[in-house]
């Protein structure tokens, strides 16, 4: 069993940056890979970024190549979503998500994820 809970959201200016993080507890953490997710109003949860448990492996959504990082740090039971050069677009609530055991490699749609956190407001402004 995985609990996660996210932080780092919050309102910015188009052009800033935010670094999302995600806490994990349970046993299993190091061995998830994980995923981030965001869902705007009236639209549907899409697929932000991934990364293995080794944080060795990534993918990213096209829309966000180039701007946005994801990392992890299994002794801190953290992943982290780094966003730069933020767009009034990217305006959503971001959710972390955790692949089941036995599912190590990357995976781009919710489905696919078991676990989930509450989900974390990031509002950008023009």
């Amino acid at each position: 069993q995985v609990q996660l809970v996210e932080s780092g959201g919050g309102l910015v200016q188009a052009g800033g940056s935010l670094r999302l993080s995600c806490a994990a507890s349970g046993r299993t953490f190091s061995s998830n890979a994980m995923g981030w997710f965001r869902q705007a109003a009236g639209k549907e949860r899409e697929f932000v970024a991934a990364i293995i448990w080794s944080g060795r492996n990534t993918a990213y959504a096209d829309f966000v190549k180039g701007r946005f990082t994801i990392s992890r740090d299994n002794a801190k039971n953290t992943v982290y979503l780094q966003m730069n050069s933020l767009k009034p677009e990217d305006t959503a609530v971001y959710f972390c998500a955790a692949r089941p055991l036995g599912r190590p490699g990357i995976a781009t749609v919710p489905l696919e994820y078991h676990y989930w956190g509450q989900g974390t407001q990031v509002t950008v402004s023009s």
